[in-house]
């Protein structure tokens, strides 16, 4: 089992899983967070740490299409070990529909 970063972390991008992660697996994407699945160690700390409930285990039904998102932008994006802000319009972009198909960035972020 592992963690994976969701589609409601697209756009609100709050930080919160990156200070408590004893790991380092975040990387940063230009408007989303994802994680490592293979550095991942599972302990969990990362999932009630964000306030847009973005962050599953992958043992959840239908995250197998984010666990694979999650595996293959985390090759290429940068990793981030430091909470930077949220989107000053994170709280807006919190449980908006169809952010994967309308608003997904494929840009890295700029990481630590």
């Amino acid at each position: 089992m592992t963690y994976v970063v969701t589609d409601n972390c697209i756009k609100c991008k709050y930080m919160d899983c990156v200070e408590v992660c004893p790991v380092d697996c975040f990387y940063e994407g230009e408007n989303m967070l994802v994680i490592h699945p293979d550095e991942c160690i599972d302990c969990g700390v990362c999932e009630p740490e964000c306030p847009a409930e973005a962050i599953k285990p992958d043992t959840e039904p239908s995250l197998e299409s984010w666990l694979k998102l999650n595996t293959d932008y985390a090759k290429s994006w940068p990793n981030i070990t430091q909470k930077k802000d949220a989107p000053s319009d994170a709280k807006q972009w919190d449980g908006v529909a169809n952010k994967l198909e309308e608003h997904f960035s494929a840009n890295p972020g700029t990481g630590d």
